[in-house]
């Protein structure tokens, strides 16, 4: 869903989970890692729950499973650019296939 400006100036955005195991903590982190940059606030909503993206606890509590949708929502002087990093991060999804990048990790 293209991300659209609501009247009070805050930007708002809809993401699907696209995780088989839902937003667990790898990509938590990366989310973080990412708003991190921006001055912007960023907060994921998931029905009645809110967490600020700064948070990896708060994107856990979420409890979003695969196919859920979430409701994105930034303002701030940088939210045009924060919504597209979020955005990334759920496209890119097929980039966290694992740690090993795919391959079995074996002990030496």
């Amino acid at each position: 869903m293209p991300s659209r400006v609501v009247g009070d100036g805050m930007k708002r955005s809809r993401v699907i989970v696209p995780w088989p195991e839902g937003l667990h903590l790898r990509p938590a982190a990366k989310l973080v890692r990412v708003v991190q940059g921006f001055r912007s606030r960023v907060v994921l909503k998931c029905g009645d729950r809110i967490a600020d993206v700064r948070s990896i606890v708060n994107l856990i509590a979420l409890c979003a499973t695969l196919g859920m949708s979430l409701d994105l929502e930034v303002v701030g002087e940088d939210e045009q650019d924060a919504v597209a990093a979020v955005e990334q991060v759920f496209a890119g999804a097929d980039t966290e296939a694992g740690a090993s990048g795919g391959q079995p990790i074996r002990g030496g």
